[in-house]
């Protein structure tokens, strides 16, 4: 895992112009039944993917905080929202709450998270690779192949499964 992670932003940017232009036609003409393939393409993936021996996304990107991942975190780690802000979080160009630096700061040394029961929506759903309507997603995930590899993989299963 470790070699193929080091490979990863290469591979990803060897592919990105094919994985755009792919994710422009599924854009403008897409199948049916995608989110279907798309479920089970993630499935499979994922039953071969280990994400604790990863963790890319942890140590290299940070997730956005919703204002109900504020109040549920700050909560669980019994803090006023305002507190767990001013520890841990800063607002971005976008004007989104983020981390204030990576790797995050509640992933422990074993790659797990510390605060996984109440972790933000960002990060339950990344890679964001099981979506409905996964073509409105598409540029996340071009971003996405970069950092997980299991969202690289996922990718190329759809190219292999579903030509365009």
């Amino acid at each position: 895992m470790e070699s193929f992670l080091k490979e990863l932003p290469k591979l990803a940017k060897d592919k990105h112009i094919e994985n755009k232009k792919y994710f422009d036609k599924l854009k403008k003409k897409t199948p049916k039944n995608l989110d279907y393939q798309m479920q089970e393409i993630h499935t499979a993936v994922f039953k071969k993917v280990d994400c604790l021996s990863c963790a890319n996304c942890c140590k290299t990107t940070g997730p956005l905080f919703t204002s109900a991942d504020i109040e549920r975190i700050s909560k669980h780690l019994k803090l006023k929202p305002q507190s767990f802000v001013e520890r841990y979080l800063r607002i971005d160009e976008d004007r989104d709450y983020v981390l204030q630096s990576v790797p995050c700061t509640f992933l422990d040394s074993e790659n797990y998270c510390m605060i996984y029961e109440v972790r933000p929506k960002a990060c339950r759903e990344f890679p964001h690779t099981d979506r409905n309507k996964f073509q409105q997603i598409a540029h996340l995930t071009l971003q996405n192949v970069a950092i997980c590899p299991a969202a690289y993989k996922v990718v190329e299963e759809l190219k292999k499964k579903m030509p365009l």
